[in-house]
């Protein structure tokens, strides 16, 4: 008898302890809505500032487009897209994970409010708190090309069930959050920028402005591949430095056909 409750008192133990060690992207997932806690380190790259958050149970980088705040200062984080393995050239330093957000509030103020630090390079895009998920610093480009959007598409029939390139700009309000499926041929590339993939896809409707689509994913493909995306539609999204969408797909599923 005391065997057997010794058993289920081990058991009970193993099913009520914390997940200590839960996986470094299911960590970084969690993060992503936002979290809070007390400046221990800051410092300023470019036009960008990193502060290390106290959380009380960990420490966790974030990055915004420059403002003022010191150590010992109250930060709130929110909508921060992780961004793993980051090198600043800046800095010359590398951080395992960075949250890069748009803006960052300090002390309760609004983060426009925390205070540009006027010592940004001339011509600086905005950087109110309308931009989230900024881009950090020495990100590769990833709009698509003059080129790649000149370029002739033929040939991409319509999935079943699904919606064209056109489709998806024509009513986007409609089916913002809602999951989409889109054929396209891949005209640009970029990997592993903010712990995602990004893919232009084209299917040879629309006009320009709106026969280009971004898509972004965890998954893989390559430029001239036609491909089969699922994925979420949302709508005007801002990245900062202008990379500004009107639609776009986010955490699609590819299939290479």
């Amino acid at each position: 008898m005391k065997y057997i409750l010794s058993v289920c008192l081990i058991l009970l133990t193993t099913t009520l302890a914390p997940a200590n060690n839960e996986s470094p992207q299911a960590a970084a997932s969690a993060e992503e809505k936002g979290f809070s806690g007390k400046v221990v380190e800051t410092m300023n790259a470019a036009s960008y500032t990193y502060v290390l958050v106290d959380t009380s149970t960990k420490k966790l980088w974030a990055a915004a487009p420059a403002f003022t705040v010191k150590t010992g200062d109250t930060v709130s984080i929110a909508e921060a897209m992780p961004m793993r393995n980051y090198h600043s050239k800046t800095l010359n330093r590398d951080f395992e994970l960075v949250y890069f957000t748009g803006g960052i509030q300090v002390n309760g103020a609004s983060p426009a409010a925390a205070a540009v630090m006027g010592n940004l390079p001339k011509n600086h895009p905005p950087i109110g708190s309308g931009s989230i998920n900024a881009m950090p610093e020495n990100h590769p480009p990833i709009g698509a090309a003059a080129g790649e959007k000149g370029q002739k598409i033929t040939g991409i029939k319509k999935p079943a069930g699904g919606k064209t390139i056109a489709e998806v700009y024509e009513g986007k309000a409609k089916l913002s959050g809602r999951e989409v499926k889109i054929r396209g041929k891949v005209v640009k590339y970029n990997d592993g920028i903010m712990g995602r993939n990004w893919i232009h896809i084209q299917d040879g409707s629309g006009k320009v402005g709106s026969n280009d689509l971004l898509v972004t994913s965890s998954m893989e493909a390559k430029v001239g591949e036609t491909i089969l995306v699922t994925g979420v539609v949302a709508v005007n999204r801002d990245f900062g430095a202008n990379y500004k969408y009107p639609v776009m797909l986010e955490n699609a599923k590819i299939v290479v056909e």
